[in-house]
């Protein structure tokens, strides 16, 4: 990348290392470590299940498991743990941690040789992003019932755990992770542009170590879960950030960095291209933000009466539009202005496939910036409710912490337009520089690239505007 810098001030190639310091680093190495925080957020979601179970179908508002997962949960996702520390929760989740105690036979400890279970390998051709990306489309189908309905938010929670356990009988190791779990889709996805990464530092002290231990483990931890090779890996999207390459480099060439956001988006390698999979994720991610805004915090009662099925024709209407314009729609549009864009060009030799699939990649900084908008919108208005029902999360009348008749107290929703507006703006910016570098990246000379770009920046402003609109009004 040299020096280029996005709007003349990030250098791209800045790196912090924080595991320079050694409290960070043994921390990282240690076994112990993310062990204790996956049992503590298995005890939280055990607690959730028994809340969401007893729960049933009273009101939503008051039910500990509905806040913890759709307003704290998701808003922490959203907010912070993606777009600042890329997959970090993948590396304190619960869901697979049956499975890995299952082949590995211990949870604390390294089991040297062949994993229990039958090992075989996820089939070639679901080796990507579909089944996720088709999975959590179908997911927010029932939005309308889990972010209400406790009893419908156990279905769902259990029955991701069960699947994590029942996959990891069958496939080997986090084969559930990378390829069925559908938290891990977006997470992949929008990691892209986190500021944060785990790399390799000199990929020398990688070439001399023939071992490969880090992909192959040894006694201190073992080979890479996520089956990514961590001593030459260049992007965030499928590392669940295990921490297993820390614990089984004799040499402590793993490092965990701070840097720039964004800067994922800009690799486009033979080892790891840019998909048509992932680009399908962008615009499912785009799409459901823009149907989840207009039914959750939109003034329109009749899209409510839809999604939470008061009816059967009008809930089919809903999940008919919602699919046909996640996946057909908003997809066959950005095809329309990405033949416009190698129109612009002048070069027809640019295969139209390519010219797609490179720019979707725009929709990464917008559409998290999207989010992070939605997501103020959950918080602000009904992150009172946490206090209440953190000290009573059965619905038994207790007041455990003294807060239960904390009463439902909205924060700065009167700047909440403007604050979910000036979010989107700056993510707009990132998409706009980014974007620009990948139509260099397209076309093999400036002028094509910069003719090139033209209807893609339509295209981003356009989505902006509208969500803009339904931000601010």
């Amino acid at each position: 990348m040299g020096k280029d810098k996005l709007f003349g001030l990030i250098d791209l190639d800045w790196r912090f290392e924080l595991t320079k310091f050694k409290l960070i680093r043994v921390l990282f190495k240690s076994r112990w470590f993310p062990l204790l925080l996956i049992l503590f957020n298995l005890f939280i979601f055990v607690v959730i299940l028994l809340s969401a179970f007893l729960g049933g179908y009273s009101a939503g508002n008051y039910n500990f498991g509905i806040m913890l997962v759709w307003i704290l949960w998701w808003v922490l996702l959203m907010l912070v743990l993606v777009p600042v520390f890329s997959r970090t929760w993948c590396m304190m989740c619960p869901f697979p941690i049956f499975g890995d105690w299952f082949q590995r036979r211990r949870l604390f400890g390294v089991t040297q040789g062949k994993l229990a279970g039958l090992n075989l390998k996820w089939p070639k051709f679901l080796k990507n992003m579909w089944i996720m990306n088709i999975g959590f489309l179908i997911t927010t189908f029932f939005s309308g019932f889990f972010t209400v309905r406790p009893l419908a938010t156990f279905i769902l929670l259990g029955g991701i755990i069960l699947l994590a356990f029942v996959l990891g009988l069958i496939f080997e190791k986090r084969s559930f992770c990378l390829y069925v779990c559908p938290v891990s889709g977006f997470q992949g996805l929008y990691s892209q542009f986190a500021a944060s990464e785990i790399r390799r530092k000199d990929p020398e002290i990688c070439r001399k170590h023939t071992l490969k231990t880090c992909y192959l483990g040894n006694e201190k931890g073992y080979g890479c879960p996520w089956l990514l090779l961590p001593f030459s890996f260049e992007k965030n999207t499928y590392c669940g950030m295990c921490l297993e390459c820390f614990k089984t480099c004799p040499h402590d060439n793993m490092g965990f960095f701070l840097r720039p956001p964004g800067v994922d988006i800009l690799q486009d390698t033979k080892r790891e291209p840019r998909r048509i999979d992932e680009a399908y994720k962008a615009f499912i991610m785009l799409g459901i933000a823009l149907m989840f805004y207009s039914v959750f915090q939109g003034p329109w009662g009749v899209l409510k009466d839809m999604v939470r099925a008061t009816t059967m024709k009008g809930y089919l209407t809903y999940i008919s539009a919602h699919a046909l314009f996640s996946l057909v729609i908003l997809p066959g549009i950005f095809l329309l202005f990405s033949w416009l864009s190698r129109i612009f060009s002048g070069n027809k030799d640019v295969p139209l496939k390519k010219i797609f699939v490179s720019f979707s990649y725009t929709l990464i900084p917008l559409g998290l910036g999207v989010w992070i908008g939605f997501s103020f919108g959950i918080i602000l208005p009904n992150g009172s409710y946490i206090l209440h029902i953190i000290s009573d999360p059965f619905a038994w009348g207790w007041n455990v912490l003294g807060t239960a008749n904390f009463p439902w107290t909205p924060v700065f929703t009167g700047l909440l337009g403007y604050l979910q507006g000036a979010t989107l703006i700056v993510f707009y910016l990132f998409s706009l520089a980014l974007g620009f570098r990948i139509s260099k990246q397209i076309y093999p000379e400036k002028s094509q690239a910069q003719r090139g770009w033209i209807p893609i920046l339509v295209f981003l402003t356009l989505i902006t505007l509208i969500f803009l609109w339904l931000f601010i009004g």
